[in-house]
This record gives C-alpha cells, sequence and structure tokens, in this order.
C-alpha cells in the first residue's frame, strides 16, 4: 500500500472524516517548522496531503522527497506550493473543494467581538472584575468597507446590511454593477474607502498586485475610531505597519485570523497587544469544512491510484 502522510491535522480528526483504507495513512498534529523534520517525517511517503498553506512546498522540498507522486491540498489554491517544482519532479498536485460560509461567519464574530469588547469584558466577568466597563461600538448607520467583493466578501456584506450598514466596496476590477449587485456602493478608490469606512475587511486574494496593497500611508487614511479586519491573507496588509498603527492607537482596533508566521510566534505583539482580536487561522475550521476537505482528498487518492487524477492544479 501507499504510504500518505497528512500534515497540520492539529485537533487529530482527519483520519476519522474519511475512508483512507486504501493507503496507509498517517497523520501528524505537529506543525514542522524546520524542513528537516518535515522531510525526517514524510521522506518514504509517496502521498502527502497538505492542510492550506500550513506547510510551505518549495521546490528545494521536492528534492529532498524522491517518493513523493502526489500532493493534495485542500482547496484549489495554495500560493505555498511550487506547481513548476511538482511538475519537473513528476509530482501530481491536486486540491480539494471549499466552503466558502465559515470565513464570512469568522470575519463577523471579530467585528462584533472587537465593537462590543466581548473579550476584554467576558474576562473581567470571569476574574471578578469590574461590571461594565467599556461602551460598544454601534454598527447599525455605520459604514462597512470591503477590500474585494468576490464569494466570501459579497456574503459578508449581506449581513453588513441586514444589521443596517453601508456597504462600501473597492477592488481593482470591481464595477459599480457589480457592486450594485450585492448591495453595496462602488468607492471610487481604495483611499476613498479606507477615509469613510468605520469597519474595514479584507477579501481579497494574494497576489503581487494585493501584496503591501495596505500599508503605513494607507492606515493613516482612516478613522482613529475605525476597525480592520483581516480574515483573508496576511500579507496583504503590511504587518510591521499595521503592528506600529495600533500600537500608537492611530486605527481603534484590529480583528485578524491571518499572519505572515503561522503559527504565531510566542510573545508576539499581536497576541498581547489591548485593540488585537486575534484567532489562530479559524476562518476555514469547521466541521463541514473539514469533512469536505478529507473526504475530497481521499477522492483525489483514489483517482490517483486507479490511474485517472481528478482536481489536478494547474
Amino acid at each position: 500500500m501507499l504510504r500518505c502522510a497528512v500534515l497540520d491535522d492539529y485537533q487529530d480528526v482527519a483520519l476519522g472524516l474519511a475512508d483512507w483504507s486504501r493507503v496507509r495513512a498517517e497523520s501528524f498534529r505537529e506543525h514542522f517548522s524546520r524542513q528537516d523534520d518535515l522531510v525526517a517525517a514524510i521522506h518514504d511517503c509517496e502521498i502527502v496531503v497538505a492542510m492550506r498553506e500550513r506547510t510551505p512546498f518549495p521546490a528545494e522540498l521536492f528534492d529532498r522527497l524522491p517518493h513523493l507522486r502526489l500532493l493534495v491540498t485542500t482547496g484549489m489554491r495554495n500560493a505555498s506550493i511550487d506547481l513548476a517544482a511538482a511538475r519537473e519532479h513528476g509530482v501530481t498536485v491536486c486540491g480539494t473543494g471549499s466552503v466558502s460560509t465559515p470565513p464570512v461567519e469568522l470575519t463577523w464574530a471579530l467585528i462584533l467581538g472587537l465593537a462590543r469588547h466581548l473579550v476584554p469584558e467576558s474576562a473581567a466577568m470571569r476574574a471578578g472584575g469590574p461590571w461594565q466597563h467599556t461602551i460598544g461600538t454601534d454598527l447599525h448607520g455605520r459604514t462597512l468597507g470591503l477590500v474585494g467583493l468576490g464569494k466570501i466578501g459579497s456574503r459578508v456584506a449581506e449581513v453588513g446590511r441586514a444589521f443596517g450598514m453601508d456597504v462600501v466596496a473597492w477592488s481593482a476590477n470591481l464595477t459599480e454593477e457589480r457592486a450594485a449587485a450585492c448591495g453595496a456602493r462602488l468607492a471610487p478608490d481604495l483611499d476613498a474607502l479606507l477615509t469613510g469606512s468605520d469597519v474595514v475587511s479584507v477579501h481579497l486574494v494574494l497576489s503581487e498586485r494585493t501584496r503591501g496593497l495596505i500599508g503605513a500611508r494607507e492606515l493613516a487614511l482612516m478613522k482613529p475610531t475605525a476597525h480592520l479586519i483581516n480574515t483573508a491573507r496576511a500579507a496583504i496588509v503590511d504587518q510591521d505597519a499595521l503592528a506600529s498603527a495600533l500600537r500608537a492607537r492611530r486605527i481603534a482596533g484590529a480583528g485578524l485570523d491571518v499572519f505572515d508566521l503561522e503559527p504565531l510566534p510566542e510573545g508576539h505583539e499581536f497576541r498581547t497587544l489591548p485593540n488585537v482580536l486575534a484567532t489562530p487561522h479559524l476562518g476555514y475550521v469547521t466541521e463541514l469544512n473539514y469533512r469536505t476537505y478529507f473526504r475530497e482528498a481521499v477522492e483525489d487518492i483514489d483517482a490517483f491510484i486507479d490511474g485517472t487524477p481528478i482536481r489536478v492544479l494547474s
């Protein structure tokens, strides 16, 4: 039987969510931050299942995995896999479906958590501290600015309208017609969106065009009472500039689910800044998504074994 490694199975659930009987599967809960440790663990595996972009597969890693024949990533896009290097090494790369609603829900969890100070108020209650020590921010009548209005951003817009928010959106190719179809107004440019929004939420795909899109200059345009939410990709927002803006209270706060380095190192200020509500990249981590990921990963494996690969990434 072919040997299969399932990486970054933090919750130790992968093997129980699908039928892996056609392979000899082993899951790894620990994250291999050192490439040497990763190679030592999976060197003899013909198949590897990677969870999202938790473990990068650059060209040099394929050089060190001579037995690898199939790499399955959860989702149909993974910027941390060098697809050209995979092809050069004869490795087939396949993906799986993904459900878009979980990151929408987490986006609103972060918005509401910041607006109503849920974490500090809950912590104070647990510790026997003051009863009511903050004043919440109203969402009704405020402006929600969406940087990106695709599959996820458009659903975030729906909820924003349900809260009675004025929804504006911007991306490089967004049209007035598309924005209106999603119940949003098209901002003339990113600067205008940042200047006028009370909540700014990022929902773009990371690319060379969007990397560092929101930097120190852009953050300085935001209202000092505004919140920034990022459940997309960390690198779209300059992390050092964001930390500086939060430290200086140039914006009210940030809800962050994505980081340049994951897991986020102990002692990192995004773990400790009082105006940051941070979660450990939970946007896609729900039962429905996990069942989809691992069921379809096994379908990819079975199809590969049968000689007819499916969901192959170009």
